[in-house]
């Protein structure tokens, strides 16, 4: 096992964002699943806490510890493929577009992806990563059974057949049961994707939402408010041959769009207030995704320009609404919006902790450029979302409190008593999680 334990530039963690930093007391790189457990085991007889730390992609400190802080870059890979049931036995620390492209060798693909190919498997499904498409849900729909090193260092198997109620809670729960070291996933036949963006109205999209979520597999749009303007993307299965293999087109249209995004981010920071030329230069951006291509091309959208994020579910019935008053507070406060504003379908499942619990849901993404002020913006945007029972996505940030995610989860009280069974220490604890937990008392 690789440990680090020189000096604390070599200690320090960053989210992708550069908004969470810790600087824990020892990092540990375990390359086998008896590491893993030996290291749980010596942070749980020294008393100590441990976090998983993957690719950074939240925006919220679920990862942050002063402690001990694990990283999974050495314990990735696909280690087993059933052939006839097409389910892959896949390494927590695999990033997706890894998976992806190891799925792809052996003729196979997943129903959705996240959008962030250098995200970790265990990431992506411990915070509900989605796609966009009424027939699929998230990230942990596809997960047919997990490994866990739990803090006694023993290896526990979730599954449907073994325990329901606790395969359910385990699909997303943060961190804050174990450490998951594999990941069972049930995998589809390889396909290609076209993808197709146009520009058009979002009074008009409204008034045929329906029939554009039925229509396509995937379908989302983006809004640029103090306008009309939305764009529509849609992805659908294509015979045709791939037109996105090439590295220059693919790093053509990367381009483009963070061209766009970064020349809005340095219009935000020094001309504080929306311009046209903004509103141009983002939708512009966002419609450079065409082509055919396998999923993995297809799903991911390479960021370089760092930014703030707060996403929230919201029934799908009572979207138009909400965006309707989301208008309308916008204009009224005169709030200053730099970046689109993204919506996403995503099925309903039975995940305990899972934003789309039991209910359809549309999310909703807003962002904010690094360094320009998103509070004001971001909170009037919450309280609409409140009105509406809006959950929020965990990896984004949000002000919600053990007590609101009670009142929002059907089941959060027998997730935090599962918990405390598995975990009575608290070894996988940190102050972010323990406030979530409503735990008083202190890790």
């Amino acid at each position: 096992m690789v440990h680090d334990l020189i000096g604390k530039y070599r200690r320090r963690w960053r989210n992708w964002a550069g908004s969470v930093e810790a600087v824990p007391n020892f990092r540990s790189y375990p390359q086998s699943l008896d590491q893993i457990q030996a290291e749980v085991l010596r942070a749980a007889e020294e008393g100590e806490r441990l976090r998983v730390g993957g690719s950074g992609q939240s925006f919220t400190p679920l990862c942050w510890t002063d402690e001990n802080l694990m990283s999974l870059d050495y314990f990735s890979g696909i280690e087993s493929v059933d052939v006839e049931t097409q389910r892959a036995w896949v390494r927590s620390g695999t990033t997706l577009q890894t998976l992806a492209l190891e799925l792809s060798e052996r003729g196979l693909a997943l129903d959705v992806l996240g959008s962030s190919g250098t995200q970790t498997l265990a990431g992506a499904i411990s915070t509900g990563t989605h796609a966009s498409g009424v027939r699929f849900g998230n990230m942990c729909t596809q997960v047919s059974a997990l490994r866990m090193v739990m803090a006694d260092g023993s290896v526990k198997v979730f599954s449907a057949a073994a325990d329901k109620d606790a395969f359910d809670a385990a699909r997303l729960s943060l961190g804050a049961l174990g450490v998951i070291t594999h990941v069972e996933l049930q995998c589809v036949d390889a396909y290609r994707l076209r993808g197709q963006s146009t520009r058009s109205r979002l009074s008009g999209t409204l008034q045929r939402l329906d029939s554009l979520k039925n229509e396509h597999r995937h379908f989302e749009f983006s809004w640029m408010p103090y306008s009309d303007t939305v764009v529509l993307r849609t992805m659908d299965p294509t015979r045709e041959p791939e037109t996105l293999g090439s590295t220059s087109l693919a790093a053509k249209q990367s381009l483009i769009e963070n061209g766009a995004l970064w020349a809005a981010s340095a219009m935000a920071r020094h001309l504080p207030r929306r311009t046209p030329a903004e509103r141009w230069l983002m939708t512009r951006g966002a419609r450079n995704r065409d082509g055919i291509g396998e999923p993995y091309r297809r799903y991911e959208t390479r960021r370089m320009v760092r930014f703030i994020e707060t996403a929230y579910g919201v029934p799908a019935k009572h979207l138009p609404d909400v965006l309707a008053q989301m208008s309308r507070v916008i204009r009224g406060l005169n709030l200053a919006v730099h970046m689109p504003i993204e919506v996403r379908f995503v099925r309903a499942d039975d995940i305990w902790l899972s934003p789309c619990y039991q209910r359809d849901s549309a999310m909703i993404s807003l962002s904010a450029p690094k360094g320009v002020p998103f509070r004001p913006y971001f909170d009037a945007m919450s309280e609409i979302f409140d009105r509406y029972d809006g959950r929020p996505h965990w990896g984004k940030l949000h002000d919600k409190t053990s007590h609101d995610f009670a009142q929002l989860y059907p089941r959060y009280a027998s997730f935090q008593r599962l918990r405390e069974t598995f975990d009575p220490h608290g070894v996988f604890l940190n102050p972010h999680l323990s406030a979530l937990m409503g735990i008083d008392r202190r890790y």
